[in-house]
Order: C-alpha cells, then structure tokens, then sequence
C-alpha cells in the first residue's frame, strides 16, 4: 500500500476580514453555508480561492463566522462555521467535524451494507466537497478549488475514519481544467486501485460501481433505503425500473424474488452495468432491457397495452436553475400520468424527484393532482426522503423526494 500522495498546493491560505449587508448576517446568523458575492460590502482587494473569511458583525464587530472564500462562484463564500463562539480552522477542526458526520452513518453500517456517503457537502459542513465509500475506497469528489490547500488534512481524516484501503480524488468539470493543482479525474492518491470497478453490499444485495468513470462518484447512493422497501414489495411481480441507470431498483426487485424485470434507460451502457449487477446476486426472474427516451419508451408500452404490477420512475433532475421549475413540473406531471397507465390492478407506482428546485410538497401536489384526475382508486403507501447518510442540514440540502402509490383497481 503506498502512502498518501501529497496534496497540497503552493498556495497558503490567509485570513480576510470580511463585512456583510444586512441579508447576508441574516443568513450566517441563520446558519446557511452560502454567502453570496451581492451580500459582501467590505473584503480585502487581494482576496484569493482558499482563504479563510473571517465575517464581523456590521455594528458590534464581533466575528459572526467563518467560511472559505471562492473567487470563482457567485457563492463567494462558503460556511464552515457560524456562531459567536471561537474556533480554529485546522486539522482538529476537520477531524470532529468528519466524526460527527461518521457517528450518523454508524447505525447504518450495522445492516448488511457497506457503501455510504461519509460526507454529505454543506450538510456536513464541507461546502463544495462530497466522499463516498465502496467497500474498502474511499471516492472523494470536489466541487470547488477553496479545499484544495486543506484535503491532505481531510483526506487524511477520511480515511482513517473510514479505514479505507484506496483514496480516489474525482474532480468536477470545472476542476478538471483548472490550473490550481495537478490532479487527474479518477486519480489514486492513496494505496492501489486494483480494478476502477468496486464490488460493494447493499442492504445484502450485491453491486458495482466504477470509481473512476462513473456518474458522481460512481454509483448513487442516496435512494438506499427505497431501493430496499421496492425490492420487499416486488416478491413474485412484473416489475418497471424507469431512468435506470445501474439497475438499483432493478437488481433488489430481482433480489428479493420479482418475476420478471424491465430496466429502461437512455443509455445502452449503463443497461450493461444493470445487467451485470444483476448477475452479481442470485435470483430466478427475467431481466430485460430497454434503451431509449423514457417518454417516447413509456407512450410505446401503453399502446401495447402492457402494465406491471411495481412500476418505479426515478428521472434525473429536471431544474438545474430557477428557468427550468415551469418545465419540470410539467414534466413531473407526464411521468406521473404515463407510470399510472403502465400500472395494474393492485399495482405500485413509485415516482421520485431529486430536483432540490421542486418543492417536496410542490412534487407531491402535481402527483395528486394527475392521479386523482383518471379516476382510479389510490392510497398513498409511503412518502419518504433522504437515507441516513444524506442528512439536510440547510433547506437547499433537501432535494430528495419519493412517493408511494398504491392502486386498487
């Protein structure tokens, strides 16, 4: 096992007194990780990614908090601590807030599973910064150059939290070109990396992900828990895995004894990697595949009158910005009467979101809306969140969204 790559870089951080308008306190104060380049009225003229701000009260010039200030974002700086209380950004610093975070997960590493989202960004007070471990790797995601003078210290942390074996730094699109450090996406920075696709447990279901190519970090996490609750109601069903991706639904549908399971995606290979999940796991259903646009795919089934007793649609996320809500709504809308028409007598219909965006009570409306419109006699089984190791800590933080509909007839 090699050691840790070093990952500092030239740069050392300095300290910037910084003051706020008045919308800007009230957001420390409130203890939101986000200030806003507009909410600054007083910095320093040679402030740079990396440094400590360090934000006064406008009138009693006490420190009110501390972040890490982004020369590249409009989220110029990000909170790593708001209070009045005194702290020190260092090494200690990092370390109780990584076990903090670690002491959460814990009751989930008491089931079957050991893949989780150690951190959890600005909801465990890393802005910027995600890590998620398969097994014995560690996949540490950045979103923002101002950790960059910290990750040794971090990275360091993390893994002796966790006891991973391999520490995989995987950058975002905008890290990829900059010129503030020398990493590579999917770069090993501590031990080996024997093969980039990680076995991991969920649940005691069998899967893969690849932790250097793959979306994210490789494998998405956060539906955990209701992959296992749709995989406990597909015992002896038809059932249709809509927006695929990997197969998670798909593969505990088939784990947990479905009869027969269609995975539906865009892409024809991440098809692939569902069907080798499934692989992974023994079980006795039929797994087939559909590659195409899930709108145009759905319209096709229903012609063909074909309906499924557990159908689950789970599309990527439809507002990216504040321009797109109008337009996935209507989206949300469609999905919601597609998967109704696709789903049988005594059927499930699982419709989730992950577009922070739309409004949880927002989602749950439209779905309301659409399916008491046909007429057909529902209940709704479940409404549910995020899984443990996706705390909310802010409301932006809380994106995740699943509702559970059970038709009579």
């Amino acid at each position: 096992m090699t050691s840790l790559k070093s990952t500092n870089t030239s740069y050392k951080p300095k300290r910037l007194a910084v003051k706020l308008n008045s919308k800007g306190e009230k957001f420390v104060i409130n203890k939101h990780p986000w200030v806003f380049s507009n909410n600054i009225i007083k910095i320093s003229n040679d402030a740079k990614t990396g440094d400590l701000a360090v934000i006064f009260s406008k009138n009693k010039n006490r420190v009110i908090g501390l972040g890490l200030y982004d020369a590249n974002s409009p989220i110029r700086i990000k909170m790593l601590h708001s209070g009045y209380d005194k702290v020190e950004i260092n090494a200690d610093f990092f370390k109780n807030k990584i076990q903090k975070a670690f002491k959460i997960r814990k009751p989930l590493l008491k089931t079957n599973t050991n893949s989780y989202r150690i951190l959890f960004g600005e909801n465990d007070g890393f802005p910027g910064l995600i890590a998620d471990v398969y097994n014995t790797v560690l996949v540490v995601k950045l979103y923002s150059e101002i950790w960059l003078p910290y990750l040794e210290t971090i990275i360091t942390n993390l893994q002796q939290t966790s006891k991973a074996e391999t520490v995989v730094i995987r950058l975002s699109r905008s890290l990829e070109h900059s010129k503030a450090h020398q990493f590579k996406n999917g770069e090993v920075v501590y031990g080996v990396l024997e093969n980039e696709v990680v076995r991991f447990v969920e649940h005691g279901v069998n899967f893969s992900a690849n932790v250097v190519k793959g979306h994210k970090t490789g494998y998405f996490l956060d539906h955990r828990a209701n992959r296992k609750q749709v995989g406990e109601w597909s015992n002896g069903k038809t059932v249709l895995d809509v927006f695929s991706y990997a197969g998670g639904f798909s593969v505990h549908a088939l784990s947990n004894g479905a009869k027969e399971v269609t995975s539906l995606d865009i892409s024809k290979q991440a098809l692939e990697i569902a069907v080798e999940n499934g692989k992974l796991n023994a079980f006795s259903g039929r797994h087939t595949t559909i590659a195409g646009d899930a709108f145009v795919e759905l319209k096709q089934l229903i012609k063909q009158r074909i309906t499924f007793d557990v159908v689950v649609i789970d599309p990527p996320s439809f507002a990216k910005q504040a321009s797109e809500i109008e337009l996935a709504k209507k989206k949300y809308a469609q999905l919601a009467e597609l998967g109704e028409k696709l789903t049988a007598k005594n059927g499930l219909l699982v419709l989730a979101s992950c577009s922070s965006r739309v409004l949880a009570q927002t989602f749950f409306d439209i779905n309301s809306q659409v399916l008491s419109a046909t007429g057909r006699a529902y209940s709704i089984k479940l409404k549910t969140q995020h899984d443990i190791d996706h705390p909310i800590g802010f409301p932006e933080g809380a994106y995740l969204k699943t509702g559970y509909y059970f038709f009579k007839v």
